[in-house]
């Protein structure tokens, strides 16, 4: 249905700005929202800030669940007091959990009710289960999970049913496999994000660069072959789709829906907010960065990845291959807590990324241009190289151009 102008839920004028347009509203845990959802990115790229901002106006706004500690001095203190021995990654687990929490709770207080917050969290992290588990028990409105098949997430989430799961897929093939798994659980996503790896940032949902251009991942492909496979296996309730990678207008969110996507997911418009929980240059990176400094290559953990081409990733590219034939397993994580199920440095594999993802995150999470890996989808940006405010996003983003609005 239509965004409703009339609605407890989301701004007012944004709500209006949609409906003039004819766009349809995402609907979720009875709420009708905006159809925007901010996607998930870490290492503390979306905290509470830019998830509670994007929330309090009617959208879904996604904390991501990586080392949030990074946005605490006391927590990241307790980390740099405590004693690098055996004990050392609990200490990490423990303040970053705690780190979650307190963003969770932020978060909430700056929605003020409105939209719904989420968790991203990795199903490649070492920490994914303890991670779901505590963002369930504070309360988050939806986890989100991608960067693997996230077949458990029904028993993870069982003493919380009425809270949203919505994995991150980007196939039609994926998507059934995981619909069937959870069905045998009594349990259906109620969202799923479809991503298009060549077209989304960070980790791509691929298995190879190679294969980035399969048309399998086309959106026009996979969502009809989404919709026939959920009618055709007799899903009762509706799921919705949720299309990620590329968005850059309303233009972009018209098409998505009449192809038959409920609302659509950013990231790296969000990214260079005001509100971004990021640091003022990590933004001017991504900003000013074109499609044509981007660069697609193996990631740390053996899928493809989307980045800027900074001074770092240009010298790490032209070391990888005498990395990986020098590769070996290494007696511990070069930061002692282990952030990955399987590291390509740490594990020594060698056709996987050699280098620590957390460390260079960490790095361009700062603004360290020189040290720094820098995540950025598809696309030029809304507002060019400027920094605007959530707000200003959302309703250019909800606003029809002139020649395509509905008529009265």
């Amino acid at each position: 249905m239509p965004v409703s102008v009339a609605n407890p839920h989301v701004d007012p004028e944004l709500s209006a700005a949609a409906s003039r347009g004819g766009l349809k509203s995402l609907q979720l845990s009875g709420r009708d929202l905006l159809p925007l959802v901010q996607g998930g990115m870490g290492v503390a790229i979306s905290a509470h800030r830019l998830a509670g901002s994007v929330a309090a106006l009617g959208g879904v706004g996604t904390i991501s669940s990586v080392d949030l500690r990074r946005l605490h001095p006391d927590l990241m203190q307790r980390t740099i007091d405590a004693d690098p021995g055996e004990g050392y990654k609990a200490v990490v687990n423990a303040v970053n959990l705690e780190a979650l929490e307190r963003e969770i709770v932020a978060a909430r207080a700056l929605s003020q009710g409105r939209g719904l917050l989420a968790i991203n969290i990795m199903r490649a992290v070492a920490e994914y289960a303890p991670s779901v588990r505590k963002a369930l028990e504070c309360g988050i409105d939806a986890v989100v999970v991608g960067a693997g098949l996230p077949l458990d997430l029904p028993e993870l989430a069982q003493d919380h049913p009425h809270a949203l799961l919505v994995p991150i897929l980007s196939d039609a093939r994926g998507i059934a496999l995981v619909v069937k798994k959870w069905e045998r659980k009594k349990r259906l996503p109620d969202a799923i994000v479809i991503e298009h790896p060549r077209l989304a940032g960070g980790h791509l949902g691929a298995a190879k660069v190679a294969d980035l251009n399969d048309p399998r991942f086309e959106f026009e492909t996979v969502i009809p072959q989404t919709l026939a496979f959920l009618r055709s296996a007799g899903v009762e309730r509706e799921v919705p789709l949720i299309a990620a990678g590329g968005v850059r207008s309303f233009g972009d969110i018209a098409r998505l829906q009449a192809l038959g996507a409920a609302a659509v997911q950013l990231g790296t418009p969000f990214a260079v907010t005001t509100e971004c929980d990021a640091s003022v240059a990590f933004k001017r990176v991504l900003a000013e960065a074109k499609d044509k400094d981007m660069v697609e290559f193996t990631s740390v953990a053996g899928l493809p990845a989307r980045a800027v081409t900074s001074p770092w990733l240009r010298s790490y590219l032209k070391a990888e291959a005498r990395l990986q034939r020098l590769a070996e397993v290494k007696p511990r994580c070069t930061l002692g807590f282990d952030c990955l199920h399987q590291c390509g440095l740490r594990d020594g594999v060698p056709t996987w990324g050699q280098f620590c993802i957390d460390t260079h995150l960490t790095a361009a999470l700062n603004g360290d241009t020189k040290r720094g890996l820098f995540f950025r989808g598809v696309g030029a940006l809304p507002f060019g190289s400027e920094i605007r405010g959530v707000r200003e996003l959302m309703a250019y983003l909800l606003t029809a151009p002139a020649s395509a609005a509905c008529p009265d």
